[in-house]
């Protein structure tokens, strides 16, 4: 009795204050969240775990000495996942990071192929950006991550030291120029000898990537991972 009454209530307020699909914009039904079920089975998983190589781990060849790299999602400059990056990013919906992280969570603690990571680390913004928009995009994301691998979430250990403009058309040579010694590390004691997971919203040319694991493969004894919500094909 009290379910059927709690699902009354639910579609009463969902008739009040609809709720619509970050992927296509329509309306969600009882059971949905965030993503109608459609949006759902054509998101564009990469099916990258971390035990192949991918195109990930090529971005980063001949770069930076990393021991693995993976994306959840294939991002395009239209559709579901630019939807979803767009909201997160620029409309406040933080959730979207932690539905997206426990998703992969689920998917990547059954890999076999990687090893017991200690600390999962977010790319950084600049505290000026953090305060203006309120969070940090990849937060909650790496949060989930960190949950399912069981590991200890930093976010306070890797830091941007300058504001930069949004860097979407610059080129890899360009953004490095720009972003140089851009990332430090408050506690490299901490970090000694650790196993890592960097995370980000989305790589591109992983330029901002490529630089943040510059300053914490400057520690001893670090094995590093990168993973990323999404991935430019």
């Amino acid at each position: 009795m009290l379910t059927k009454l709690s699902n009354i209530a639910n579609d009463i307020n969902t008739l009040l204050f609809p709720h619509a699909c970050f992927g296509c914009n329509d309306r969600l039904i009882r059971g949905e969240k965030l993503l109608c079920t459609v949006c759902r089975h054509q998101l564009p998983l990469t099916d990258y775990t971390f035990n192949e190589e991918n195109p990930v781990d090529r971005i980063f060849y001949g770069r930076i000495n990393i021991k693995k790299a993976s994306s959840f999602l294939h991002f395009t400059d239209y559709g579901i996942v630019k939807n979803l990056i767009h909201n997160l990013k620029y409309k406040n919906q933080e959730q979207i990071g932690e539905f997206l992280g426990n998703w992969y969570g689920h998917i990547i603690k059954e890999n076999d192929h990687l090893p017991k990571i200690d600390y999962v680390i977010p790319v950084p913004l600049h505290r000026k950006k953090l305060r203006k928009r309120g969070y940090n995009q990849t937060a909650l994301f790496a949060k989930q991550l960190a949950k399912h691998l069981a590991s200890e979430y930093l976010e306070d250990v890797l830091v941007k030291t300058a504001n930069t403009r949004t860097q979407t058309k610059k080129s890899r040579l360009a953004r490095w120029y720009d972003n140089k010694s851009l990332y430090e590390i408050t506690n490299a004691e901490l970090l000694k000898n650790k196993t890592l997971l960097l995370v980000d919203d989305v790589i591109t040319t992983g330029a901002t990537m490529e630089l943040c694991a510059e300053a914490l493969l400057k520690i001893e004894g670090i094995t590093l991972f990168i993973a990323s919500i999404a991935v430019v094909d």
